[in-house]
């Protein structure tokens, strides 16, 4: 028996062993014709059993790039495009820089402190005291998806006058919205986010 396990390791598997022996033939043709008329029908064979490739820009590039990858760089034959490089596809990526920016209250999440930043230069006015309040309440709602148990309002606006530095002021009528119904918002607003996700499976189902 010919099993898999002793044969010589696939390249690109997602093309298979048929395409890896042909490339493995194409290398080995001395005739420059028939090796160029050989490897334009590998191209198109390998274009057919990928057609999603076609959306990708310069599409053919990536199948060239791929030739010569499972010719392990050996296959001598004109190409269109610029051959790559064995030692470029062996270079290690770059370290990513991850963003680094403290927040005070983890809980209210980077957002918040986004939005009060916004509405603090926006111009002073009944737009400003709505936008300050719809963040109040919107921190009291992140408050207690990250703590269950109820909350003093007095905690919130604390942390609300320290976040913005007392540079956002609210309305001298403002108050929270209820703990029962920040919770309520909150899980109607989960809910609806799972729906929309089974709804999104059950879509892909059919298709």
């Amino acid at each position: 028996m010919d099993y898999n396990t002793e044969r010589k390791q696939l390249i690109i598997p997602e093309y298979g062993r048929h395409v890896q022996k042909m490339v493995a033939h194409a290398t080995s043709l001395s005739d420059e014709e028939e090796k160029k008329k050989c490897v334009n029908a590998i191209i198109s064979y390998m274009g057919q059993m990928n057609p999603h490739l076609r959306d990708i820009p310069d599409y053919k590039h990536k199948l060239w790039d791929h030739l010569f990858i499972m010719s392990e760089f050996e296959l001598d034959v004109e190409s269109p495009y610029e051959k790559p490089l064995p030692e470029k596809l062996s270079e290690k990526p770059e370290c990513l820089d991850y963003p680094k920016s403290s927040i005070k209250y983890s809980y209210y999440g980077k957002q918040i402190q986004t939005m009060i930043e916004t509405a603090i230069k926006m111009e002073e006015g009944e737009e400003k005291l709505i936008i300050a309040g719809m963040i109040a309440n919107h921190m009291k709602k992140c408050y207690l998806t990250w703590s269950q148990s109820s909350v003093d309002d007095a905690t919130i606006l604390k942390h609300f006058s320290q976040l913005s530095e007392e540079n956002l002021k609210l309305d001298e009528d403002f108050k929270l919205i209820d703990d029962i119904k920040a919770i309520k918002k909150n899980s109607a607003k989960y809910t609806k986010h799972k729906k929309s996700q089974q709804n999104n499976k059950k879509k892909k189902k059919k298709y």
